[in-house]
């Protein structure tokens, strides 16, 4: 059992989840001088769907995705390098943001994805296969089609979240992992604090950032958060640096270059409840279409191969808010893919809601009583 400071049983506002949400909110209430104790059920914090992901810092087929969700990716974009300039000084640990950019291969969405980069703003170029193997000359045959986003970057998942981590107890938020929240602690109508299996724990005000976690937690409240767990799988190539240069996508897959060499290629898509477990048939299928897209990769050794599960929602647009009934009870979750990508927005939306302050993206899209469009991804 891990703590980072003394045991607090009473703060102003107590956030369930350790993961990139549940920090970055964290560290947005302590900024504004509120006392936080963070509850995480986890061993480590943000060692789950944060840790899992590849850390692309947009969603991966951009035009395909509603306002509600482009809103929060945008207004996190234009901060994430500020906000990994920051955490490196703050806490020694550098992010390793970097503009890679993407080059989107085999596509059929050109028009679309040229009409959505106009309309705001974003850099999309077509490419001919010349080009694109100029850009990245390990490629295999790029096809006919081909499109760059040179504005796209990524930042290194593991060392965000343990940045995020160290920053937040320096700013005086108490961290408890290996403390799994039981239930909410509820009275007269209002959220009271939360039962715990370190017993009970008090706030005036309760945030739930757990993940795909979330939905259980809530589960029986009016307006409860439909969220459920989506597996994903992935591995990593030990590869030399400058294989790679620029993360690649197509269908269905992509190719991430880490700083080191490294490269992560992603993902499946799984609906198998808690199940975190990695199958043979994900590698193979990861493993052939990092081939297809790299050939060299071949004899380049797999490192790694692990799974996470995403917090999956309706029309995968998160729940950002306040409960429209039980009063100091707030949810930042649901993100599905995106959590990281739309990190800093969601958690400083999130405080400004609930310190009165005017909300910099409209919150109404993200409410927990807003309606939304498809059903959640069930496991």
């Amino acid at each position: 059992m891990s703590c980072t400071t003394e045991l607090q049983r009473t703060a102003d506002c107590i956030v369930v989840g350790g993961g990139v949400s549940g920090l970055m909110t964290a560290r947005e209430l302590a900024a504004a001088g509120l006392s936080v104790t963070v509850l995480e059920r986890g061993a480590s914090t943000g060692r789950e769907a944060s840790w899992a992901g590849g850390g692309i810092l947009s969603p991966l087929y951009p035009w395909r995705y509603p306002h509600a969700l482009t809103a929060l990716v945008h207004w996190s974009q234009a901060r994430f390098p500020r906000l990994a300039a920051a955490l490196t000084e703050e806490t020694g640990i550098d992010p390793e943001w970097t503009p890679s950019g993407m080059v989107y291969l085999g596509g059929t969405e050109t028009e679309a994805a040229l009409a959505w980069a106009a309309s705001v703003g974003q850099t999309v170029e077509p490419l001919t296969p010349p080009q694109a193997l100029e850009l990245e000359p390990a490629l295999a045959h790029p096809g006919t089609c081909a499109l760059w986003m040179p504005e796209i970057a990524q930042i290194r998942n593991p060392r965000l979240l343990r940045a995020l981590r160290a920053a937040v107890v320096r700013a005086g938020v108490s961290v408890l992992e290996d403390t799994e929240v039981l239930g909410l602690a509820v009275s007269a109508g209002r959220v009271r604090g939360v039962r715990s299996s370190r017993g009970r724990f008090e706030a005036p005000r309760v945030v739930v950032a757990g993940g795909a976690w979330t939905g259980g937690l809530l589960a029986g409240l009016p307006h409860a958060p439909a969220v459920g767990p989506v597996r994903g799988q992935m591995i990593v190539f030990h590869a030399e640096p400058d294989l790679l240069k620029r993360i690649v996508m197509k269908g269905a897959h992509y190719l991430i270059p880490r700083r080191d060499g490294r490269i992560l290629c992603g993902s499946t898509l799984e609906f198998v409840g808690f199940d975190k477990s990695t199958t043979e048939a994900a590698r193979a299928e990861l493993h052939a279409a990092a081939i297809a897209l790299v050939p060299a990769l071949r004899a380049v050794p797999i490192e790694h191969h692990w799974a996470g599960l995403r917090p999956g929602s309706p029309g995968e647009v998160p729940y950002i808010g306040a409960h429209p009934e039980l009063e100091g009870l707030y949810v930042n979750a649901g993100h599905y893919r995106y959590g990281l990508t739309m990190g800093p927005a969601s958690a400083r939306l999130l405080a400004e809601l609930m310190l009165g302050h005017p909300p910099s993206i409209d919150p109404a899209p993200y409410a927990l009583d807003a309606e939304r469009g498809a059903e959640a991804p069930a496991g």
